[in-house]
């Protein structure tokens, strides 16, 4: 596992990976903006072939602008362009808000939970 911290505008974020059967789940903490989103990025596994696949859990997000919104779509990108896919897991409140309301729920395959999205 991967931990991560870097300043945010009102707090941080903490990205923490893991490996589950070969899918790797990004944990996130805290807010995703401007200033903390290099986290995020970073934390996003390169493509080394075939079928990259990559849940990002949500559930600890208290805040997320549009840099957070155009890094996932970014995390989208590449896993799309490695055949693979990239899913969304507890997303809630205003950080469900913010995903419904650019359209990113229509573009990435959403769920309530890390095991939902792991299972689909």
């Amino acid at each position: 596992m991967a931990d991560n911290n870097e300043a945010a505008g009102h707090g941080q974020l903490s990205v923490v990976r893991d490996d589950v059967d070969g899918i790797a789940v990004l944990g996130l903490r805290g807010e995703v903006d401007y200033q903390s989103v290099g986290a995020l990025s970073e934390a996003v596994p390169q493509p080394s072939g075939d079928g990259l696949r990559i849940v990002v859990d949500l559930s600890l997000v208290t805040f997320m602008d549009s840099s957070g919104v155009n890094a996932l779509i970014a995390a989208h990108q590449t896993t799309q362009a490695a055949r693979g896919w990239l899913r969304l897991a507890g997303a809630r409140g205003a950080v469900l808000r913010t995903v419904q309301l650019v359209g990113l729920d229509s573009l990435v395959s959403c769920h309530p939970t890390v095991e939902d999205a792991l299972a689909a």
